[in-house]
């Protein structure tokens, strides 16, 4: 998710997240996006499945 557009999230941000885990999701990706927080995920990137 953190690969998403912030306009994308942005978007979401102005017409409301959907209900559930899903909108949760959106709504973090969203906050961390717009605060400059995403190389506190570079680190999960790494991690092999």
């Amino acid at each position: 998710m953190i690969d998403l557009p912030e306009p994308y999230l942005v978007w979401f941000s102005q017409k409301g997240f959907p209900n559930g885990k899903l909108g949760q999701m959106l709504q973090m990706v969203h906050e961390i996006k717009v605060n400059g927080l995403e190389y506190l995920l570079k680190p999960l990137r790494n991690i092999k499945r």
